[in-house]
């Protein structure tokens, strides 16, 4: 068991797969990357297009990813397009896999782990379709390729550019990127001035807090957040922002009513790229594991991540300075749909002493940075 915070650090990727010759390789000139999963999975696997577009930089690369989360690959110039999976009845759906067929791919490459994925792979027809398989399920059988990564419990970021690797690449390591717009900067930019948050040398440094989750056995307590928010703003005079989607705003107003602080409630008020922009410009960041973590990473915020039921070496952010604190709790027996611990659950077990030492210290070396530049 962790008790202590520890730092995610990047590891050798591994993979197990039977290549393709090169020569093979470089004819493809039409690629469908499949990530069916939430934003920050979407995120993660971002590193598989920066290799795709070094080794075949006049191909056409298409995306297809869940509706809800393409906001993450907005403006990422590794992309020539993205395609949305709707949720709609099963005429909508084969219309769409048709659809598919039709662009005639020469490469699909499946990032997803799923049936559903493996399935439209197989249906576009497409002559080469790399996939994992980690489960070992007949979905196997529909790819012309399993892409085999090792160890299984590596980072996500390594685990999918193995996929890479069965087509005879020798990707780099990298990190998750987004891309933010001036449009959406400023959009930022003019909401801050708004609410009197004016960046830059001498302002009160800004602490984003993330007190929501998609699933509730990842969410720290939200008095915990709010005793945390007044002790940061007790020692540095920084400003709180609460936030989170539409979904997890009465989470983050809640918070904002147990906190005697006067914390900024912004849960649901900005576009997912617009949050990027925000977040950029944070001293710190600190909350759930979840797709705002992976964003405020990605930007190079500092994160204090709160980990429980899943873990972070597989899962962990990537980019600027992080801390994770993670009680290395065996949550297989129980991980869904309940929690049978009760007040021993692992986020339970994250208490506030804890986090607000290892924030002070970010937030301590993050004031220091900014006041040298």
């Amino acid at each position: 068991m962790q008790n202590a915070p520890f730092p995610l650090r990047n590891v050798e990727m591994g993979c197990d797969a039977d290549r393709f010759e090169l020569d093979d390789a470089m004819m493809f000139r039409n690629i469908l990357i499949i990530k069916l999963r939430h934003i920050g999975d979407v995120l993660l696997s971002t590193p598989v297009l920066r290799g795709l577009r070094e080794a075949y930089p006049d191909a056409r690369l298409t995306m297809l990813v869940n509706r809800g989360t393409e906001g993450v690959l907005a403006h990422n110039p590794d992309l020539n397009e993205v395609l949305c999976l709707e949720k709609g009845s099963w005429q909508a759906q084969l219309t769409f896999v048709h659809m598919l067929k039709g662009r005639r791919f020469d490469a699909v490459i499946d990032l997803t782990d799923g049936d559903r994925s493996a399935i439209i792979s197989l249906a576009t027809r497409s002559p080469v379709r790399i996939g994992f398989n980690a489960e070992h399920r007949w979905r196997g059988l529909l790819y012309s390729q399993v892409a085999k990564p090792r160890p299984m419990d590596q980072h996500r970021v390594e685990y999918d550019l193995c996929a890479l690797r069965a087509l005879g690449l020798d990707p780099k390591p990298g990190l998750p990127a987004v891309f933010v717009s001036p449009a959406e900067e400023q959009v930022a930019e003019d909401w801050l001035a708004q609410a009197g948050l004016v960046s830059g040398q001498g302002a009160a440094p800004l602490v984003w807090l993330q007190p929501g989750a998609r699933y509730s056995l990842k969410v720290w307590p939200p008095d915990r957040f709010a005793q945390l928010a007044d002790r940061l703003v007790d020692r540095f005079g920084c400003r709180i922002l609460l936030g989170g989607d539409q979904r997890e705003r009465e989470v983050a107003e809640l918070v904002a009513r147990k906190a005697r602080c006067g914390p900024i409630v912004v849960a649901g008020k900005f576009t997912l790229l617009q949050f990027a922009a925000l977040v950029k410009r944070c001293a710190l960041f600190i909350g759930n594991d979840g797709g705002a973590m992976h964003i405020a990473a990605a930007m190079g915020t500092p994160v204090v991540a709160l980990f429980g039921p899943t873990y972070p070496q597989r899962w962990g952010p990537r980019g600027g300075p992080v801390q994770v604190i993670y009680k290395g709790l065996d949550c297989r027996a129980c991980y869904h749909p309940t929690c049978l611990r009760g007040d021993d659950s692992c986020m339970q077990q994250i208490g506030v002493d804890e986090v607000y030492g290892v924030a002070s210290r970010m937030l301590e070396h993050a004031i220091a940075r900014a006041e040298h530049e």
